[in-house]
């Protein structure tokens, strides 16, 4: 690998993480030592890439630097498709229509000769289950977790039995055969997972959490073992 392709690899890479990442964590998934990691953090700020941190610390590319565009290969693309197709089947369709369009804005660009473009995939994405249909819309969940408000809920758990909670939802996840909402249930004192399709009534409140999203997100990971470095949100 050239060094300007390892150079543009990194900073792909530094974009995928929102706070600090070691060196030791960067030169094991580029497979190179600490020290040409340190050497190519280095050139990187030189060439004026906002790269904060320092060795021991970690580093962080600021939001506000901007990469060149980037050019996906026929992997990636397949990669993007499979997964646009995934969330078609899953979300209850109310994502189809943002996953249709960014599929087609991103084929649009690419050039004429791109061989994405005289591919025939060979991996499609089926589903055994319906999902089925829920009272809860994933649009009003996302709002009322973008905003950190907490809810009213009617949930009914696997024995038929209705209880009424006030949670702080945190993460919509979704599942093969069914979608959850991440939340610390007040009435339970504990992280829980609520299957959308059990959630009966949820009422948005205008209460917000008592601790930050980012707070909650990253004791939920820690319980879960999760490492939170590498997801977005």
């Amino acid at each position: 690998m050239s060094r300007s392709q390892r150079l543009l690899d990194l900073l792909q890479l530094l974009r995928r993480y929102r706070y600090p990442v070691s060196a030791e964590e960067l030169a094991s998934r580029l497979n190179v030592s600490v020290r040409t990691i340190y050497r190519d953090i280095a050139t990187l700020q030189a060439q004026g890439a906002d790269v904060e941190g320092e060795a021991g610390l970690g580093y962080v590319l600021k939001p506000s630097f901007d990469l060149p565009p980037m050019m996906f290969n026929v992997e990636e693309l397949e990669a993007l498709r499979l997964g646009a197709e995934w969330v078609v089947k899953q979300a209850n369709g109310e994502f189809s229509e943002a996953a249709i369009n960014a599929l087609a804005k991103i084929s649009a660009v690419l050039p004429s000769e791109h061989e994405a473009k005289h591919t025939e995939s060979v991996i499609r994405v089926a589903s055994a289950f319906k999902a089925p249909e829920l009272i809860v819309k994933l649009a009003e969940l996302k709002i009322t977790i973008q905003k950190g408000h907490k809810a009213e809920i009617l949930y009914e758990d696997a024995k038929g039995a209705i209880s009424k909670r006030v949670v702080w939802p945190i993460l919509i996840g979704m599942f093969e055969q069914h979608n959850i909402l991440v939340a610390w249930c007040e009435k339970r004192n504990e992280y829980r997972n609520f299957r959308l399709d059990r959630i009966q009534f949820f009422l948005p409140l205008e209460s917000k959490y008592e601790r930050s999203r980012h707070a909650l997100l990253c004791e939920w990971e820690t319980l879960e073992g999760i490492d939170h470095k590498c997801f977005h949100y």
